[in-house]
């Protein structure tokens, strides 16, 4: 295994743990109904609100119900609970959905869940008297992102090999995970050089004012679908009607929300965010306005995925040939997949 998937192959050890987890509770509520299990269990973010729980919310989900069994603040470690079978779906990167394929872990990818639009972007940014300019200016400094391996290091790494930079320079450039709440709080006391700040987060920093943008994900890859809801293909085997109906409910709710007037999208938010109390602050809320997902119903492109694979083999993280395209992920569970195939 190539340098940089240390953290994958940690995660897929702990798949071990998930032979002694049991759905046996769970399921036994299905008792009577067309579907094999009426609990799905999973992580949630605070302050946020996912496709997943605004299916939930808008009834598309129903009969089946979301069990919150916890937060989460990056990808890699929501997939980790899914791979323990603590939680039956979650989201990540899809940079991130490929180093654990590779790794040996059965999951797979099932519906796009976020992305990066004209609206929904992440950028890196500065303080306004930073002397930091450029990406030659990044060399020797620090850099905050939410996690490791996933998407805010895969965007800073192909920055700096776009200005000429070689992977000896890249690696003088200290990367330190911190919550995303905490990132702005740490480049204003000037702990950090840079930090990546995305969605609500970024415009409520920008609205404080003294920072700047050095680069975005939006001006180096245009729109695109950037992460995926994962499951476990065990899961899928066992549960097929229940996994199908979930994908569906995510489906629906993504094209709601593009087709709702965002102000309502945001109004329904609150509404939920204040009946599932978690202690959340509904006011960040009106910094919303997309989820960023680039197809209708989330459909996957592979072009999603053949990126990052193509970068991580350039990158010299994954050997060509290692891996197949069609194994990270699939569309079989979309009802969208119909109309995206006939639009080809």
């Amino acid at each position: 295994m190539k340098r940089g998937n240390e953290w994958a192959i940690g995660l897929f050890l702990l798949l071990g743990l998930a032979l002694g987890c049991s759905r046996s509770k769970v399921d036994a509520g299905a008792g009577g109904s067309e579907f094999e299990t009426l609990v799905l269990r999973y992580q949630g973010n605070n302050g946020t609100v996912s496709p997943a729980e605004l299916a939930e919310e808008l009834g598309y989900l129903a009969p089946l119900k979301l069990e919150f069994v916890g937060s989460t603040t990056s990808g890699p470690q929501s997939i980790q609970a899914v791979l323990t079978g603590d939680t039956d779906f979650g989201g990540a990167f899809n940079g991130a959905v490929i180093k654990l394929v590779a790794a040996g872990a059965p999951i797979v990818a099932v519906i796009g869940y976020y992305g990066v639009d004209d609206q929904r972007w992440g950028g890196f940014y500065v303080l306004e008297d930073s002397p930091i300019r450029s990406a030659k200016d990044l060399l020797g400094k620090k850099v905050t992102m939410n996690t490791l391996g996933a998407h805010s290091e895969f965007m800073l790494k192909e920055y700096l090999l776009r200005s000429q930079l070689t992977r000896q320079d890249a690696r003088s450039v200290t990367l330190v995970a911190v919550p995303p709440v905490n990132g702005e709080q740490i480049l204003r006391e000037r702990q950090s050089d840079v930090a990546a700040l995305g969605d609500i987060f970024r415009d409520r920093a920008l609205e404080r004012g003294g920072i700047r943008t050095l680069f975005s994900d939006y001006e180096l890859y245009g729109a695109f679908t950037a992460g995926s809801y994962v499951m476990r293909r065990k899961f899928i085997d066992q549960h097929p009607k229940a996994a199908r109906h979930f994908v569906e409910a995510v489906a629906r709710a993504l094209k709601w929300s593009r087709e709702t007037p965002r102000d309502e999208v945001v109004e329904r938010f609150r509404q939920m965010m204040a009946k599932r109390g978690r202690n959340e602050n509904p006011d960040i809320l009106r910094y919303w306005k997309s989820f960023g997902v680039a197809s209708e119903g989330g459909v996957i492109d592979e072009r999603e995925f053949q990126v990052w694979l193509d970068w991580m083999i350039r990158d010299g993280e994954l050997e060509p040939g290692q891996i197949d395209l069609a194994s990270m992920y699939t569309n079989e569970l979309n009802p969208f997949r119909v109309r995206a195939t006939n639009d080809l």
